[in-house]
């Protein structure tokens, strides 16, 4: 399929026709993430919303804590800290 690239103001916009966003499940006012490839291909991704425990799904709950959390949770206080 072949597009137009339109001047809008100051930025330069291509049309997606209906067919087109109905077939990739997007709409207008969605947020996606754009990214171009070195050999010049255009990459255009839906913007994805993680909830809280999505994310804490994905952790390794049994995995080593990073060496400088190691160092802060065997820190002694130094000055007014309530512990």
């Amino acid at each position: 399929m072949e597009i137009v690239l339109r001047r809008y103001g100051n930025s330069t916009v291509a049309v997606l026709p209906p067919a087109v966003l109905r077939d990739l499940g997007i709409a207008a006012g969605q947020a996606m993430t754009l990214a171009t490839t070195p050999d010049g291909e255009i990459m255009l991704t839906r913007k994805m919303r993680h909830t809280l425990a999505e994310m804490i799904a994905q952790c390794d709950l049994k995995a080593a804590p990073p060496a400088d959390m190691v160092l802060w949770e065997a820190a002694r206080p130094a000055g007014q800290e309530v512990w």
